[in-house]
């Protein structure tokens, strides 16, 4: 999920916690994918809801301060 999607969704009104599920979701996934080969079985690190909310957070309160 992109920085554009989360900012956009953001403002149609989901909250972050559910930005943060959803983010959660998809990068986890990506994770699994590329877990899937035999050559890159321990690349990558799956995020927890704690990672996944902080890094949401950091995109809104940055575009709320203006850091666009």
């Amino acid at each position: 999920m992109q920085d554009k999607e989360i900012i956009e969704k953001w403002k149609q009104g989901l909250s972050k916690d559910k930005l943060a599920l959803m983010y959660k979701r998809q990068y986890n996934q990506q994770i699994k994918i590329i877990r899937s080969e035999v050559r890159n079985r321990h690349a990558g690190r799956f995020i927890t809801n704690y990672e996944a909310l902080a890094y949401v957070e950091k995109i809104i309160y940055k575009y709320i301060k203006g850091d666009k």
